[in-house]
């Protein structure tokens, strides 16, 4: 179906991949291998479809056979495995790739799509969309489309830790499309992106003479620290920005930021009809050079100062007990109790800029500081570097430790690192204190592992059978079960969300606490909600017995939102809800989905508005207003 879509808006698509089979489809080529297709059919691209524990090796093949562009849509791929597609992608210069875990890259003015992005909301325009979140950015599309704007193009980032695109190296291919005058993007917590991309819009600003107009969306603001908001990337390491802080970032670049999507097709308007008419870029276009097609556009990693039906929960946070005895286990000293002397921060985690794993570092671990005073060292992936003298030395100086602290340190980055490439971890981090005779105690651990190494490839169980689900929230554990991801929010919680993706999920959340409202939880049903799937989320949802509405916020893209609704009314029938529902469904089937709830004749109300809905919702929640 997918192929059969791409094909009827316009993609040349040459053949396909199954391996080991040959045949035809679609009146198409079907050839039993990568290098088969590219001997045989030339291609510039490959969507990749196959599931997560597939993909890897079909990205090693492209690769391998020098396809220009590989665009990887699965999601639930082990972030080590993702690691050493980047350390392939370092030694070349022939391929770039988009992903993994989004919906794709659209040209719509070229009528070319790799990837599902749902087609009916497209429209051919003048805005370029580039977003980590898939959800996010239909809503984005669906905005501009009614604005009567349009799009030019829409670039996906993805949601895991690694992007083989970022925002920047989009901005490069959209400041250069004529037909693209303007630029959104969706961000969220999580790494360093955003504030690249407010570096390179501050400097874009400045040497043009008539730049075109930034809005963003970013999500993430209430996000509880620590927890994993749904996409594998959507977690802040120690020392990066939150999302507070890409916002103010940003805006402080010239950016403007708002707190919904359905606010961009409206601002990009204005800001498009506030723009000089004057098309004089000389300023801009001296020394720049000609215009790229997107594939070339990867940049050469930039030099690096040597001085992280399937569940979709993708990690493991073991017990700071259990984290210790992985360290004794390794003859590190560990202490609980306080010495009064500085504490200092010492981890192995994954820099997000550099593609790489890396040491993380800073002097204190006061939280005021952290931010500032953190820094990053990256090294190759499966090489020894952590370990070597020049990087030691960097490091040691940042920590301000010398004489024979300097090898207790380097024992403990050797065993860290050891941690972080034997169990696949995503984090080992530890809060560490000099004695006055140069040795190293850990005083606080804290070490993360990537559930999908086990889930997707079978992989460490023995690390995952250290998992303590008695321990866990139930509510958070029953929607595992049921291929969602909860999270309990702190505070009143009188309303309970139930959205589908989580961009949306965690934007849904922010959006809510904004207009006054008071969020139970986080929950993503997943970009392919089915009507079994919403009624499990009621159920749970409902289990709070602080919830006193449900807010049901569906953008269908994959998702239908007849089939939605159809979810709704079985979870009223099935369940015997008793507090109040307000549903906005938008996107695929939106007006088939509202009239099942509008003629339902049950507790249900139904909005096209986000602004209308969350306002009902809240009234509900707060108890200003009731059931009619």
């Amino acid at each position: 179906m997918n192929a059969k879509e791409s094909l009827e808006f316009g993609t040349n698509i040459v053949g396909g991949v199954k391996p080991g089979v040959e045949g035809e489809h679609l009146g198409l080529p079907v050839l039993p291998s990568v290098r088969a297709a590219v001997q045989k059919l030339k291609p510039d691209a490959s969507a990749i479809y196959v599931p997560g524990n597939g993909t890897v090796a079909a990205m090693e093949e492209a690769i391998e056979n020098e396809i220009p562009l590989i665009v990887a849509v699965a999601e639930h791929i082990p972030i080590h495995d993702i690691l050493r597609i980047h350390q392939m992608l370092r030694t070349q210069s022939k391929t770039r790739l988009v992903g993994a875990n989004c919906p794709g890259i659209i040209n719509v003015q070229g009528r070319c799509r790799l990837g599902f992005q749902p087609l009916p909301f497209f429209s051919e325009g003048k805005v370029g969309i580039i977003a980590k979140s898939g959800t996010l950015s239909y809503e984005a599309v669906a905005s501009t489309t009614r604005a009567g704007l349009g799009q030019s193009y829409g670039i996906s980032m993805g949601g895991d830790v690694l992007a083989g695109t970022t925002f920047t190296e989009a901005f490069q291919v959209l400041v250069e499309d004529e037909s693209t005058e303007g630029i959104i993007m969706i961000g969220e917590i999580g790494g360093s992106a955003e504030l690249r991309a407010a570096e390179w819009i501050k400097e874009y600003n400045r040497r043009t003479a008539n730049p075109k107009p930034f809005m963003s969306v970013i999500g993430g603001i209430q996000a509880p620290p620590g927890r994993i908001m749904g996409h594998a990337g959507a977690w802040a390491a120690p020392g990066e920005a939150d999302a507070a802080q890409k916002i103010r970032i940003l805006e402080d670049a010239g950016v403007t930021v708002v707190d919904h999507p359905e606010k961009l097709g409206a601002g990009m308007k204005r800001l498009l009809a506030e723009r000089t008419t004057s098309h004089s870029h000389t300023a801009a276009r001296a020394g720049a050079a000609q215009a790229r097609g997107f594939h070339t556009m990867r940049a050469r990693p930039r030099p690096q100062p040597r001085t992280t039906h399937q569940s979709q929960k993708r990690t493991l946070y073991v017990k700071a007990s259990q984290a210790f005895d992985m360290l004794k286990e390794k003859g590190i000293p560990t202490v609980n109790t306080p010495t009064g002397l500085p504490e200092k921060f010492v981890a192995v985690s994954i820099d997000r800029e550099s593609r790489q794993p890396c040491i993380i570092a800073s002097p204190t671990t006061n939280p005021e500081e952290a931010f500032a005073k953190s820094k990053k060292f990256p090294f190759s992936y499966g090489s020894d570097e952590a370990t070597s003298d020049t990087l030691l030395q960097t490091v040691s100086a940042h920590l301000g430790v010398s004489g024979p602290g300097q090898h207790a340190l380097r024992r403990l980055i050797s065993e860290l690192v050891d941690i972080f490439m034997s169990k696949e971890a995503f984090l080992a981090q530890t809060q560490i204190v000099i004695t006055s005779d140069g040795g190293l105690q850990v005083q606080k651990a804290k070490f993360g592992f990537d559930d999908a190494a086990f889930r997707s490839s079978g992989r460490q169980k023995e690390v995952h059978a250290l998992r303590d689900l008695k321990s866990e929230v139930p509510e958070e554990v029953e929607a595992e079960k049921e291929g969602m991801i909860y999270v309990k929010l702190a505070g009143e919680g009188t309303l309970g969300t139930i959205v589908n993706g989580a961009g949306l999920a965690m934007n849904t959340v922010d959006a809510l606490v904004a207009r006054g409202g008071h969020p139970a939880n986080f929950m993503d049903t997943g970009g392919k909600a089915t009507s079994e799937t919403i009624k499990a989320g009621f159920r749970i949802v409902t289990s709070d017995p602080r919830v006193k509405c449900i807010f049901v916020n569906i953008f269908g893209g994959l998702t239908l939102g007849d089939m939605i609704a159809r979810g709704i009314l079985m979870a009223f029938k099935d369940l015997d809800l008793q507090v109040p529902v307000v549903v906005r469904i938008r996107g695929t089937r939106e007006t088939e989905g509202q009239k099942l709830i509008q003629e339902s004749g049950l507790k249900l109300d139904a909005y096209d508005s986000f602004e209308e809905a969350s306002a009902r919702a809240i009234a509900l929640a707060n108890g200003t207003a009731k059931m009619e």
